[in-house]
């Protein structure tokens, strides 16, 4: 009765995909708990590359089960976008492998517009979203005022919902904003088509999680964003407006912490951020532009979802301990290690200067990030290409060292190392003790 749960350890974009992808091969039902289509996962499976933003990444294993829990915000327009993606690209979806929770958030047209004009209005001051409708959607839900996927049952009365919703929310646009709204019969119409093809795929999720949880079956929840980006523990308010954490996985998918097994925090080998916000470990110049790429590959260090460049840096250990703690890691998941090849010496941040005094733990809330400076020590970087390492001793002594730095400083076992983005390039069985 196991529930593995991925969460990020960083700002998010840490890889969770590619590593929901390799432990999705075990597990029989795979979903995602909280956030929107501002999440973007790439799995790499030979030469195809699937970019994915709600369905989740275990997707792409023929015998998994995926859904979306109710911790989530759907948009129907992407939902289905993704789904025609995956169907054209040889993935089977069907209702029997694919679930939406009925009590999921709807995000409209009318949302995403207010996202827009509210980034706008704060102008320089902007949090940095991804206007995808994600913030507005999770406050109707706050306030009570939410469509739910369950309405699409009966279409119709979906689509009266969502004209109202669309109505009432022009109002606001128009007269306070000054902002072109969206025309609610058009909407409504669309709306109306996406219910008729979406309600096969309605259920609920976490009854069934909890069913196959009681017959022994694996079920592995599929975290988005990072915990730094959580609602009430992240570096607010530069947050997404759920709970990317281990809490948000129990939450988001209606199950309790009896069943959980594995918690596998993932982190990047280096420091990532989009958007606005403190960044204590940011580099500038070339070894940022080492670390983010030139934006040719797809791995590269741009956002899957928004396309926008990452600010880049040297790893944070003392956001990785406060990651730890939050989510109770019993592992850790590095990816990336590849990247810092050609880089020497290779810095991490160990501790924070504070108040004039060296602090190795947070010595406030991540709230107050930009009052905090990197204490850095040094540690000797490799020229050699590691990308064909499959085994712990396959990497070169210093690769090894700065790998068992981390894991010290977290005080957190690392049992998955990637050194690539294909699926084979992972080393599973890490002696770094």
């Amino acid at each position: 009765m196991p529930l593995d749960v991925v969460v990020g350890s960083q700002w998010g974009d840490e890889g969770k995909g590619r590593i929901t992808d390799l432990l999705a091969a075990e597990a029989d039902i795979v979903a995602r708990f909280s956030g929107g289509d501002n999440a973007g996962h790439s799995v790499t499976v030979g030469d195809q590359l699937y970019k994915l933003h709600l369905v989740p990444s275990g997707i792409v294993h023929p015998h998994t089960t995926c859904m979306l829990g109710s911790g989530m915000v759907v948009n129907p327009v992407r939902l289905l976008e993704e789904m025609d993606y995956l169907e054209a690209h040889g993935v089977q979806i069907s209702p029997q492998r694919l679930k939406i929770s009925s009590a999921a958030h709807i995000i409209t047209p009318a949302h995403i517009a207010l996202d827009g004009a509210r980034e706008a209005q704060r102008g320089e001051a902007g949090i940095g979203t991804t206007q995808r409708g994600i913030g507005p959607a999770y406050t109707d839900k706050a306030t009570r005022n939410g469509i739910r996927a369950g309405s699409m049952v009966n279409p119709e009365e979906f689509a009266d919902l969502v004209e109202k919703h669309t109505a009432a929310a022009a109002v606001m646009l128009e007269q306070v904003f000054h902002y072109e709204a969206p025309n609610p019969t058009e909407v409504a119409r669309a709306f109306c088509e996406y219910a008729k093809r979406l309600q096969p795929y309605l259920s609920d999720v976490g009854a069934m999680i909890a069913d196959a949880l009681d017959q022994g079956k694996i079920v592995l929840a599929e975290g988005a964003q990072g915990a730094l980006l959580d609602l009430d523990h992240g570096t607010y308010p530069f947050v997404t407006s759920s709970y990317p954490t281990t809490a948000g996985a129990l939450m988001g998918l209606g199950v309790g912490p009896k069943h959980l097994r594995r918690i596998i925090g993932v982190a990047k080998s280096f420091q990532t951020r989009v958007g606005s916000g403190a960044f204590p470990t940011e580099c500038e110049g070339d070894i940022a532009k080492h670390l983010r790429g030139t934006g040719d590959q797809p791995w590269d260090e741009f956002g899957t979802t928004t396309g926008r460049p990452r600010r880049c840096g040297w790893f944070d250990a003392v956001l990785l301990r406060y990651a730890v703690r939050l989510n109770s890691c019993t592992e850790m998941a590095l990816t990336k290690l590849d990247i810092l090849t050609g880089l020497d010496p290779i810095q991490i941040c160990t501790a924070y200067q504070y108040a004039g005094k060296s602090h190795p733990d947070l010595p406030a809330d991540p709230t107050h990030l930009a009052e905090f400076s990197a204490q850095y020590e040094a540690t000797p970087g490799w020229d050699a290409d590691i990308t064909d390492a499959r085994h712990w001793d396959d990497l070169p002594g210093a690769a090894q060292t700065y790998v068992q730095q981390i894991q010290e400083l977290a005080n957190t076992p690392i049992s998955l190392i990637s050194v690539g983005p294909e699926r084979d390039q992972v080393i599973q069985s890490v002696n770094a003790a």
